[in-house]
């Protein structure tokens, strides 16, 4: 069961991680920001009564998981996916899924140091193994899908994707750390999205900017900001509630296996058939390889 939830959280962030692309082309992100986080909570917050009604369990409050879903909020949503926006902007949707795909690392650290988590060498060997194949899935710099990147964009692009990857794997920790405690997979997202906004709202400078920015986007633009907030709220719901049936670590890892969905895309439907070789064929397979053996350990 944990296994299916995680991929169905990274099928929403792969999902997340295409729109975007599209989003912040008609958009400025620092205002598409503000759109996502307020879907961010308004969609889980419309889920929440239909949930409450369907499961068996008593809804109840816990001030020590609240304080966790916001401080996963916080480190994850404010600023990981602040920062998802911009990799996906400076360097792409296919180089952005790789930075995504090796948040693992820093959740592997973050679930061992707060979580007293401890991975046998077998499931290590499975996670090096999926990492691996991650990379090959990717086009080297310097070929035809590697983008003709500047080395000041590629440094810009890489700063972001690094803090980018250090918030979605340490806040995916304390998510699954508030899980322990306070199974609240849909609310806690609704918690989490509050406090992200809120730093948002903190962090902003220039209203008059961010106005003059909603005055001139169209519908069309408005709208794909709404899917990112969306498929962004469904994954994080679905991560949450894998860490109850898994170790969070390995829920993370398959989480970011997006480069899955990102590359055939990217081959059969945006065409970009010098992708399709060997080393990405190959990297594919580890990666599938990798999470059928997590699956069936």
């Amino acid at each position: 069961m944990g296994i299916v939830l995680a991929l169905l959280a990274m099928l929403s962030f792969a999902t997340n991680i295409m729109i975007t692309r599209y989003a912040v082309a008609r958009m400025p992100v620092e205002s598409g920001f503000f759109v996502v986080l307020a879907t961010n909570i308004l969609f889980p917050a419309l889920l929440f009564p239909f949930e409450l009604a369907l499961r068996a369990a008593p809804w109840s409050w816990s001030w020590k998981g609240a304080a966790m879903f916001a401080m996963g909020g916080v480190i994850g949503t404010f600023l990981g996916r602040r920062f998802l926006f911009d990799t996906v902007r400076i360097l792409g949707p296919a180089r952005a899924s790789v930075f995504h795909s090796t948040a693992p690392a820093f959740a592997l650290a973050g679930a061992w140091l707060l979580a007293d988590e401890h991975l046998g060498w077998y499931e290590i060997l499975l996670m090096a193994i999926v990492w691996t194949g991650l990379w090959f899935t990717q086009p080297r710099a310097g070929t035809p899908g590697s983008g003709g990147l500047t080395v000041s964009a590629l440094r810009k692009g890489m700063l972001a994707g690094l803090l980018t990857v250090a918030g979605f794997g340490m806040g995916n920790v304390v998510r699954g750390l508030a899980m322990r405690d306070w199974r609240e997979a849909v609310f806690g997202t609704v918690v989490s999205s509050v406090a992200a906004l809120a730093c948002q709202l903190v962090a902003t400078r220039d209203w008059k900017r961010i106005a003059a920015q909603f005055r001139a986007a169209d519908r069309t633009a408005l709208l794909l900001y709404v899917g990112c907030g969306v498929s962004t709220a469904f994954g994080s719901m679905f991560v949450a509630a894998s860490m109850v049936h898994m170790e969070i670590a390995l829920a993370v890892l398959v989480v970011h296996t997006t480069p899955l969905v990102i590359f055939p895309v990217s081959v059969f439907i945006l065409k970009h058939k010098e992708e399709l070789n060997p080393r990405t064929l190959l990297g594919a397979l580890m990666v599938l390889s990798g999470i059928v053996l997590l699956s069936l350990r």
